[in-house]
């Protein structure tokens, strides 16, 4: 599904860079969430890498003037630099599987040139009520509410495609 652009000329070019070097990642968190529809704010783009050592994202970084800075201590890895600043680097995923599972529980999302992988809704809410931090605590009745929302509209979509099909035959 093609959206407007919610990213700047920069943070844009850092996505397009990834997948020009085939960096696999996925959105993440409630900005994936507010991506397939759910009336959330969040303050930063969640990403979640396969391989936090892949070279590709250190050119992607390099290309837009990013840089990589590592886990030091308690504080994990970041990007810094105004093209990447926007995003936060997610090196787990509570109550999930793992990245290559995860991987088949997402969904393209384009915005103009970019695709991007965004994680499904209902995975999302798994993890946040594995997470169970008071602020995703507030947040899941929203998260299911939607969730249940675009599974009508899929179930809806799908009966409609076989009514027609069958009156075309």
């Amino acid at each position: 599904m093609d959206k407007p652009s919610p990213f700047t000329k920069r943070e844009t070019g850092f996505l397009e860079e990834l997948g020009r070097n085939r960096v696999r990642f996925m959105i993440v968190g409630l900005s994936a969430a507010a991506l397939q529809g759910a009336p959330v704010v969040t303050q930063d783009i969640d990403l979640w890498f396969e391989n936090l050592k892949s070279p590709g994202i250190g050119k992607a970084l390099k290309k837009v003037g990013g840089v990589f800075v590592h886990q030091i201590g308690l504080n994990p890895p970041m990007f810094a630099g105004d093209g990447v600043n926007l995003f936060d680097v997610v090196v787990t995923m509570h109550g999930l599987n793992g990245f290559a599972d995860e991987w088949n529980h997402t969904i393209d999302v384009r915005f103009g040139k970019v695709k991007v992988k965004v994680l499904e809704l209902d995975r999302i809410i798994k993890s946040k009520e594995a997470v169970r931090r008071p602020k995703d605590l507030l947040v899941l009745p929203v998260l299911r509410d939607v969730l249940k929302t675009v599974q009508a509209v899929s179930r809806s979509e799908k009966s409609n495609r076989r009514k027609n099909k069958s009156h075309s035959l």
